[in-house]
């Protein structure tokens, strides 16, 4: 939806920047050039309705986009949840899975870091860790 919004966009600009150029000439009927040929005779009223329609046309391809960016947005943003959510129950179940094969060892939830110390997470590059580790 995005890239078929960004198209619709692009022609319609397209297509009214040569209409533009090529038919600077004035008068009641105005003979379309468009690319060196003349494919039809248009009055005032014609002209004005054609860019009544490629201002639409541009306007679809605008909402389109915008579109598809949002739909992205919320996609990512359900995928990201979902993540967290299938990790913190695999970590459940993990706790889980020590209790009942009787590894519970009270002395493994004792922090192993002094308090205050923040551990690097592993996404983070190593120039951005404390103590570069």
């Amino acid at each position: 939806m995005l890239v078929l919004g960004l198209l619709l966009m692009a022609g319609a600009a397209a297509f009214a920047g040569l209409l533009i150029a090529y038919n600077l000439s004035g008068g009641p009927d105005y003979t379309v050039t468009l690319l060196g040929s003349e494919p039809f005779t248009v009055s005032t009223l014609g002209a004005f309705l054609g860019g009544i329609a490629l201002t639409l046309i541009f306007g679809l391809g605008m909402w389109m986009l915008l579109a598809g960016t949002v739909l992205a947005r919320r996609r990512s943003r359900k995928r990201r949840t979902d993540r967290l959510a299938a990790r913190q129950a695999g970590a459940e179940r993990d706790v889980l899975a020590d209790r009942l094969e009787g590894r519970d060892d009270p002395t493994a939830t004792e922090p192993t870091e002094p308090a205050g110390h923040r551990r690097p997470s592993p996404h983070r590059p190593g120039w951005l860790r404390p103590h570069g580790r």
